[in-house]
């Protein structure tokens, strides 16, 4: 196997099936930092450097989260406003990574242009590892994401995937390419104009993934193990920030996930999944429902993330 010591982790197209098992494995055997609410020391010498260029809640907080629970440091920015990569002087990612690799030890990036994070990697001699970049990808989270379905089900072959949104997300994008490495059938449910591209289309079937599309959700429920989710009244992924319009959409049903669907249509043990933020596509009363793990996800985020942060460190092999 590979070693992560030193990797960069950009894209989960090049991951292979054992890299996934053994992330999950070092996730678990750390996870009573987590759980008991206790910082160690396993990265006391280390410091994360976080340059986010988007807004974040769950992937900036539990990636800092995370290097703290190991004992270790955490410097960078949230606001590239407050930098000068985002103010008159425009800094361009070299200078700024050739800058930022002298303040720490390994780099977590989320920008709003696709392939941004694999230019940094370019120029920096310490770990990159891409928090989500434009339209591109989100290695961390769909790892996440595995993570949760393997323990929640024991398992990540032989399971039927339906994946309901925008399918130019990011997540889609990464989680395309996880479940190729194993037994997965998925079914794609999106708006037309937010549907799979047929070079992606392409790609997946290069991958040998197994894969249809639906018209709604409704239609496809019923086959399901996995529900994964994401909106489909959306932000602009290719811009820094964009603030809210009066006078969005809403949610079409065909791309909804109700109480009532789920009582009446979806297997009893099938999960959903939802990276978050949501809008009105998971209503609220779904969180109480036995299928939700979205909040679980949470959680998860932060054992992945130590874990990957470990391994890149060296901490761990």
């Amino acid at each position: 196997m590979r070693s992560f010591l030193g990797r960069d982790i950009l894209s989960l197209k090049d991951f292979e099936r054992h890299e996934y098992n053994h992330i999950f494995q070092v996730a678990e055997e750390l996870e009573p930092y987590a759980r008991d609410r206790h910082n160690g020391d396993l990265l006391k010498h280390k410091t994360l450097v976080t340059a986010f260029y988007q807004p974040s809640t769950r992937t900036r907080l539990s990636t800092e989260a995370a290097m703290h629970r190991l004992g270790g440091h955490v410097t960078g920015f949230a606001d590239p406003k407050m930098t000068r990569a985002g103010d008159f002087y425009q800094e361009s990612i070299k200078d700024t990574v050739c800058m930022l690799e002298y303040y720490g030890d390994v780099i977590a990036m989320r920008h709003f242009q696709q392939g941004a994070p694999h230019e940094a990697a370019k120029w920096a001699s310490i770990p990159i590892i891409n928090c989500g970049d434009g339209w591109g990808e989100h290695p961390t989270q769909v790892l996440i994401d595995m993570f949760t379905i393997w323990r929640e089900l024991g398992t990540l072959d032989g399971l039927n995937f339906l994946l309901v949104g925008d399918m130019r997300m990011r997540t889609m994008h990464s989680i395309g390419y996880a479940m190729s490495k194993f037994d997965i059938n998925a079914t794609f449910v999106a708006p037309p104009d937010m549907s799979m591209t047929d070079e992606f289309k392409d790609e997946l079937r290069a991958y040998n993934l197994c894969f249809k599309e639906a018209n709604s959700t409704e239609e496809a429920i019923a086959d399901a193990d996995v529900i994964y989710m994401e909106p489909v009244v959306q932000a602009d992924y290719a811009q820094s920030r964009v603030e809210v319009e009066k006078g969005y959409g809403l949610t079409p049903p065909e791309y909804t996930v109700t109480r009532e669907m789920l009582r009446d249509k979806a297997k009893s043990h099938a999960i959903i999944l939802h990276s978050l933020p949501r809008m009105d596509e998971l209503p609220v009363d779904v969180d109480n429902t036995k299928h939700a793990r979205y909040w679980v996800e949470a959680y998860n985020g932060v054992l992945v993330r130590m874990a990957l942060l470990s391994l890149l460190l060296g901490a761990v092999e």
